[in-house]
């Protein structure tokens, strides 16, 4: 495909995502039509509809509210040229309109690209950081690895992958490794086959390595979703590894994942909780808006609402209430979600744990300035009985 035709790609996805559907749908839509699409072409349109729907404002700003305005606005954006893409040649867009010839006379401001609703909250919760990291916002993450330390250390994870053509570099926090070259030949290389590297945010990475997990006894992983820390709390802890999910389809790659880590793992339906109990740690990644990982998933924030964020303070609430009912006296509660607003964290253990008795042993929060995605991060401790009433 040419860059103009990758350009006219991008621009019926984006219409199609304008219209409801998902942008996945409408990417895995788009692909089944385009068997002409090698796997560089899907990659290309991929980034350009992602990185049109991360600046969404802005983009329209510069150009529209349509897919052929985003893709306009997007060029503008990057500095290009729209009428070198523009050309109607072969599968390229349509030339530009004189309408569309001359650049909106606007100026680019990041915090278009937040939810007009969510501005004044954001802004309040992230105080003197707030445009930084609203401007950080603006760029692809980047992707790291979390070495397994079970099976290898960062240098021969790194001799393996640069075998396979994966160019990586250290990091100095959490032993990570953020990949620089080749990101998508990941899944194929040995070091990850063989169990050597899962893939996981740096902030996560880091979160899980500041967390006292007890040496040994029992934790449960209660929100595990694919399993991610389980996997990680491995490295940390010695102890007896516990993953549950409310939709336990969620961890159906689990099993294999830890067989890959060389692990083990018991999965435990709802029902298996309470005669499994009481665990030494529980861990609550709870559902939430993933503000913090708007840069990597950012239809999620043009897919927010003031209800739903409503919905998932009741929803995070319950799930600390009947998770923290699982931890042995004396035992550790963990609280995380990949969410900068204070709703989602801080209020949410106020309301909840710290007015029955438990003691904060540390809170800390993770912004893109300082690690990749925002994560939030909240370690507590009971010294007595576990209260079970509402």
């Amino acid at each position: 495909m040419t860059p103009g035709a990758r350009v006219a790609a991008a621009i019926g996805v984006l219409d199609a995502w304008l219209s409801g559907e998902s942008i996945d749908r409408a990417l895995t839509g788009w692909a089944r039509g385009a068997r002409y699409a090698g796997s560089k072409d899907r990659a290309a349109v991929r980034d350009l509809v992602f990185d049109a729907v991360r600046r969404k404002g802005n983009c329209a700003a510069f150009g529209g509210e349509t897919g052929r305005g985003l893709m306009l606005g997007h060029l503008r954006l990057q500095g290009q040229p729209p009428e070198a893409l523009f050309t109607g040649e072969g599968y390229a867009p349509a030339p530009l309109s004189a309408t569309e010839q001359t650049p909106p006379a606007v100026a680019h401001d990041p915090w278009r690209d937040v939810p007009g609703w969510l501005r004044p909250t954001l802004r309040a919760d992230l105080d003197v950081d707030a445009d930084p990291i609203v401007e950080a916002m603006q760029h692809r993450a980047p992707l790291y690895l979390r070495v397994n330390e079970r099976k290898a250390n960062v240098e021969l994870v790194e001799e393996s992958l640069v075998k396979d053509g994966i160019k990586t570099t250290k990091t100095d926090l959490a032993g990570a490794l953020a990949v620089v070259e080749n990101a998508r030949r990941l899944r194929q290389s040995t070091a990850y086959l063989t169990g050597l590297v899962e893939i996981q945010d740096l902030s996560v990475q880091i979160a899980c390595a500041a967390v006292g997990w007890p040496p040994s006894g029992r934790i449960l992983d209660f929100c595990a979703g694919g399993g991610g820390k389980t996997l990680a709390i491995a490295d940390r802890s010695a102890a007896s590894l516990f993953a549950h999910d409310a939709v336990p389809v969620r961890m159906t790659d689990l099993p294999a994942r830890a067989a890959r880590a060389g692990i083990s793992c018991t999965l435990l339906a709802t029902d298996d909780l309470p005669r499994h109990a009481p665990f030494d740690a529980v861990l609550c990644d709870v559902p939430c808006s993933g503000s913090g990982t708007w840069r990597r998933d950012p239809e999620a924030k043009w897919r927010l609402t003031p209800d739903r964020l409503a919905e998932l303070g009741q929803l995070q609430r319950q799930i600390v209430t009947d998770a923290a009912r699982l931890v042995a006296p004396g035992g550790r509660f963990v609280y995380m979600t990949c969410s900068l607003l204070r709703a989602e964290n801080e209020a949410v253990i106020e309301d909840t744990l710290l007015a029955r008795g438990w003691t904060l042993l540390q809170t800390r929060r993770y912004t893109p300035l300082d690690a990749s995605d925002g994560f939030f991060l909240t370690e507590m401790q009971h010294s007595g009985q576990i209260a079970t009433g509402p």
